[in-house]
């Protein structure tokens, strides 16, 4: 005697687990690691045509002091009659703290969410490279701005120096560096120092970012980076010590 077994349909329908909606980063692209690298990226690059833009008005004092005064004074006079005084100049100092601003705010995210990421520290210890590059762009940021604010109460509201708000740009340049300061001249060393560090690892960091660094390019592009923080850190160098030796008066 045989048992008959009777088998449901084989294509009855499975209903298959729901899955869960995507969870979106808040703020968008600029509220993801990508966004805020990119953000890096562009403000760098924003400072560093600064950089070289302030680095080649400075050096017209090698010219004399009408020429560095004239040079301060296109400045301030660029669009003019067309807009009124300062204008132009005051919208590039505008552009240049957004960027300072929003580079230190990338900067903190990044650094936040790395150290959220990975809350137990790894038991082997970080290259020493890594550890220097670190410590540069964490330390070197802050050296960086503090000595920003000096120098703007310095040389460009004349808070500070010897021959006050209302002297000529260039009275105050080579006043501001005379030898009887010495102090101020070591503590601009220091700093311009510090940026070329800081520059050359940022702008390796912005070439990777933006996928330049395979390897056909690596080793251009690390001499890149390092000849353009050397060119910058020489520029700014060399008239503040011009003026402190004695060769610029």
């Amino acid at each position: 005697m045989t048992a008959t077994i009777e088998r449901g349909s084989a294509t009855a329908p499975v209903n298959s687990p729901k899955k869960a909606p995507a969870r979106k980063r808040p703020g968008g692209f600029l509220g993801s690691s990508n966004g805020k690298k990119v953000v890096m990226a562009v403000t760098g690059a924003v400072m560093v045509l600064f950089l070289v833009a302030h680095m080649l008005g400075n050096l017209k004092i090698f010219f004399g002091r009408d020429s560095f005064n004239e040079y301060a004074h296109a400045l301030r006079t660029l669009l003019e009659p067309i807009a009124p005084y300062r204008t132009l100049l005051t919208i590039l100092e505008i552009v240049l703290v957004v960027s300072v601003v929003m580079h230190m705010w990338a900067a903190i995210s990044l650094s936040r969410r790395a150290s959220h990421a990975r809350p137990v520290k790894y038991v082997a210890k970080k290259s020493q490279a890594n550890g220097y590059a670190t410590h540069i762009m964490r330390f070197g940021g802050v050296t960086i701005l503090l000595f920003l604010i000096w120098h703007l109460l310095d040389l460009t509201f004349g808070v500070v120096n010897p021959e006050g708000v209302n002297s000529a740009p260039a009275d105050r340049m080579i006043s501001g560096f005379d030898a009887s300061r010495w102090w101020v001249t070591l503590i601009y060393v220091v700093a311009v120092v510090m940026v070329g560090l800081h520059l050359r690892h940022g702008v390796w960091s912005a070439f990777q970012t933006l996928g330049w660094a395979n390897r056909n390019r690596y080793r251009a592009l690390r001499v890149t980076a390092a000849a353009l923080s050397l060119v910058l850190v020489v520029g700014f160098l060399a008239p503040p010590l011009a003026i402190t030796f004695g060769v610029i008066k």
